[in-house]
Parts: C-alpha cells; sequence; structure tokens
C-alpha cells in the first residue's frame, strides 16, 4: 500500500494548522465550555481560571487551559486581561459586574413586565444589577388588570414598583392604563415595539427587518411564517433570546426604559 508523505514533517505538503486566537476574558466575552455545554459571560479572571455566568445566574469555574472554549462555534484561548491591577469586568448591561456576587435579599421593591419573554429578556441583560440591587422581576399576562395589581401591591415609602409596557404609545389603551396607575411611588415606562421581540435588532437576530404583520394575525405566528422559520414560536423566541449577548442587541428604546425602572425602584 502506498502511502502519502507525514504530514507531521517539516517537508510535508499537508495542510497548515490553524491557529487558535487568543481572547482576553473580559465581561464582554461570552463562552462555551465544549465538554459540559455550559455558556456563560465572563465574570471573574484570575491566573488559573474563568468564571462564566450563564442566563440562569448560574456559576462555574473552568481552567484557563489552551483551545479550550468555543465563541460563536469557533475554537478560542481565553487568557487574564492584561490590565494592571484588578480587571474590571462588564456586565451585559454595559455596567461594571461584581465580582464573587452573592445575591441581596430581595428589596420590597418591584419590576413587573407583561411576560414570561419580557422577563427573561430582562434577566438575561440586567440580572446581574438587578441582583446587585436586590430587586426582583415579575411578570404579568397583560395590563387590563394592572390597576388590581398595583392596589394588591400596595406601593409606597421604600416600596416603589415600575411596570415595563409593551406598545406604549399615545392613544393607546395600555397608555390609558398606564396614566390611571402612575404616581409617586409607581412608574409605568414602556417601549413602542408591539412586543418585547422587536426590541431585539434584526442584525442580532440575522433578519434585515423585522416583517409587518397584517392586522388580524396573531403577530408571533406572523412573525414566524414572514420569515419563513419552521418552528413553533416557543423555539423562535429561543432562537431570539440565545442571539442577545448585551445592551448593544437591543434598541435603545428598551434599554432607556428599564434602565430608568431600575434607578426608580432604587432610589433612595
Amino acid at each position: 500500500m502506498r502511502y502519502g508523505e507525514d504530514v507531521l514533517a517539516g517537508g510535508g505538503r499537508g495542510p497548515a494548522r490553524r491557529e487558535v486566537p487568543v481572547i482576553e476574558a473580559t465581561g464582554e466575552v461570552v463562552a462555551e465550555d465544549p465538554a459540559s455545554g455550559f455558556c456563560g459571560a465572563v465574570v471573574e479572571c484570575g491566573k488559573d481560571s474563568v468564571t462564566l455566568e450563564d442566563r440562569h445566574g448560574r456559576r462555574r469555574v473552568f481552567p484557563l487551559l489552551p483551545a479550550a472554549f468555543l465563541i460563536d462555534g469557533e475554537t478560542v484561548t481565553l487568557k487574564r486581561p492584561a490590565v494592571a491591577g484588578p480587571s474590571r469586568l462588564i456586565s451585559a448591561s454595559g455596567s461594571t459586574a461584581v465580582a464573587g456576587l452573592r445575591a441581596k435579599t430581595a428589596m420590597a421593591s418591584r419590576i413587573y413586565v407583561e411576560g414570561v419573554h419580557d422577563a427573561a429578556l430582562v434577566e438575561r441583560v440586567w440580572g446581574h444589577d438587578l441582583r446587585v440591587e436586590g430587586v426582583a422581576v415579575e411578570f404579568l399576562e397583560g395590563i387590563d388588570d394592572l390597576e388590581a395589581v398595583v392596589a394588591e401591591f400596595a406601593p409606597g415609602p421604600g416600596r416603589r414598583l415600575g411596570v415595563l409596557v409593551d406598545h406604549l404609545v399615545p392613544g393607546s389603551k395600555e397608555t390609558r392604563i398606564a396614566q390611571r396607575v402612575t404616581g409617586e411611588h409607581v412608574l409605568v415606562c414602556g417601549h413602542p415595539f408591539v412586543d418585547v421581540w422587536e426590541a431585539v435588532r434584526p442584525s442580532a437576530v440575522g433578519i434585515g427587518a423585522w416583517p409587518v404583520v397584517p392586522r388580524g394575525v396573531p403577530w408571533k405566528e406572523g412573525v414566524v411564517e414572514a420569515l419563513g422559520w419552521r418552528v413553533d414560536t416557543g423555539e423562535a423566541w429561543g432562537r431570539i433570546l440565545g442571539s442577545v449577548r448585551d445592551y448593544r442587541d437591543l434598541e435603545a428604546a428598551l434599554v432607556g426604559r428599564v434602565e430608568e425602572l431600575i434607578d426608580f425602584v432604587t432610589a433612595p
């Protein structure tokens, strides 16, 4: 049998080995450990190990070994950031991450959002900040009963309520409800999008733009059909949420409102 030349020998004609990129493990990096499938943002990096935190707030520590991680499906080597003194790690919201964080006991103030998808998106980007502040996020099934919800919550000094609303535009039903409940200890903020899906930048999802769905067609189902995604809305949302790495993947109209609500409920 005739064998080819040894590709490991100096004169071999085999393909050149591709150099593995070396990436500094800063707070803007989201990496995956291929062995376990664990994926998360860098929250701490020492001399020999890196700590990743996933979107559920779970953390795992991994050794800093060569070619040990994936970023966007590409094998990389993570290294400790080359900075003088302690590394400044950045959370997904753009704030300074608190290394070794232990979540505070939840404060009395709360942030309510309209649905599960809204809550998941807020957690993905602002989860670290909310745990630092001790703010819990709960979701509503729409805002038709918001007045009763606010009355039951009984807001007051040291017990503020912030509410994030979809499609808060002049003249809408949502705006009229918001005006009736807003007060000294209640702040209702909203974005102009029909659904929180639209608050994710199309470029992050890999589409040119969010489709225009005809009136009378359920919005989420209409979007999935228009994009040609052969999945149900739950799978579609998983794809969309998975595309969000930090606040830069969201529209400013949502980012500003969430930041405003966090400031409101954490004010002295």
